[in-house]
């Protein structure tokens, strides 16, 4: 068998053997693994990004009950509406009097609102120093103190037990004011109160986090947020009035943007790294001696220049050139005057006064003239 034919045998028998293998591996990955889906919710987008209602607003009007969710409170939309329902998802305490008015006329005709306790840094369980004072709406609905969180025990009929109303602050009523309906004790504090005023009613909770867009996917949630609502549930608008919570640009980034920063950051500490000074002492160190005798040629021919020895210089480089001509041509060598000119010419097949030029010492002081003709020597030195 040729060796042409005999390698390309050997590379095919190579190629199926590594088809073999890989034919193997991929049979027991699909042997021993198995395809499955896994869900993977992603962040809100549009709306629901900014409006931690959007949620409940999409769940009331799905059962047929009119929703509406905005920043401001507008009480003009709802204050000839007795049968409405106003969720305030915010602090309290940034309501104006004007507003205050408005709402406690309007709940007095028969409204139901909806109330947390205001925002603020959640203090220990034995630190009550740190409360927030009782907003004017509150202290107008018989809210005496506001006292440190704790949590509540809430159970559905079929679901595990859920703890709630845990991050806000309990309110302490004032003596003589009974609620319709309470979750927690009096002394420390209720975290959930229905208060009757007028015709209406007034929900005071601890917080509202179970309305948030993350939170109504639990049917423990939905069960308590249908409570929450059962007053008017039905009989008008659900007014939805929430504070805007949009998470910062740079937490966003840090958090959702790490496939882009993260290889930015690795390119830059890699030009860091390559960019700055390597560790060791702030003076260099010493230029070691070298024995380079290409260097001292080069170093003394530069000092003889400067030094305007430029004919020593030629007369080195032509004394090269004419001893390996006698080395290389004896007959030429042994000429002189025109007849040697004429013999380098013919032999190295250049032009007579180029050769001339070359071999003629005077004139070399000028830099050029003397670039030149060392160059032409060296030239005529190499064709030998």
């Amino acid at each position: 068998m040729k060796p042409r034919a005999r390698t390309g045998l050997l590379a095919a028998l190579v190629a199926l053997a590594a088809c073999a293998v890989v034919a193997a591996l991929v049979a027991w990955f699909l042997h021993t693994h198995e395809r499955i889906e896994h869900k993977q919710p992603l962040p809100p987008q549009g709306e629901a990004a900014w409006n931690p209602l959007y949620a409940l607003r999409e769940s009331l009007r799905a059962d047929k009950v009119p929703a509406q969710t905005r920043q401001r409170l507008e009480p003009a939309l709802f204050v000839s509406a007795p049968g409405d329902t106003v969720l305030l998802d915010g602090d309290p305490a940034r309501l104006r009097a004007a507003e205050v008015d408005a709402l406690l006329d309007w709940v007095a005709s028969g409204g139901h609102l909806l109330l947390r306790t205001p925002l603020a840094s959640v203090p220990g369980d034995d630190d009550a120093d740190g409360a927030p004072e009782v907003p004017p709406l509150l202290l107008r609905l018989g809210v005496e103190a506001l006292l440190p969180p704790a949590c509540v025990q809430l159970q559905v009929r079929g679901e595990e037990s859920h703890v709630e109303f845990c991050d806000g602050w309990r309110v302490q009523l004032e003596r003589g004011v009974s609620p319709r309906r309470a979750w927690g004790d009096a002394e420390p504090g209720y975290a959930f109160v229905r208060l009757a005023h007028g015709r209406g009613t007034v929900d005071v909770a601890s917080d509202y986090d179970i309305f948030g867009n993350d939170q109504l996917d639990e049917a423990t949630h939905q069960a308590l947020a249908r409570q929450l609502l059962a007053p008017n549930y039905g009989r008008g608008t659900v007014h939805l009035v929430y504070a805007t919570r949009i998470e910062s640009l740079w937490w966003r980034l840090l958090r959702d943007g790490w496939m882009l920063w993260s290889p930015l950051a690795l390119l830059l500490a890699g030009w860091l790294w390559r960019r700055a000074q390597r560790f060791g002492p702030w003076l260099p160190s010493p230029v070691a001696s070298r024995r380079s005798l290409r260097e001292h040629v080069r170093a003394s021919g530069a000092l003889l220049l400067r030094r305007g020895q430029a004919p020593l210089l030629y007369d080195a480089t032509r004394e090269a050139f004419l001893a390996r001509l006698r080395r290389r041509d004896p007959a030429s060598a042994a000429l002189a005057g025109e007849a040697r000119v004429q013999a380098i010419a013919a032999r190295l097949q250049l032009p007579h006064y180029l050769v001339r030029e070359a071999l003629t010492r005077q004139g070399v002081q000028d830099r050029h003239v003397f670039f030149a003709r060392v160059r032409t020597l060296i030239q005529m030195r190499n064709r030998l």
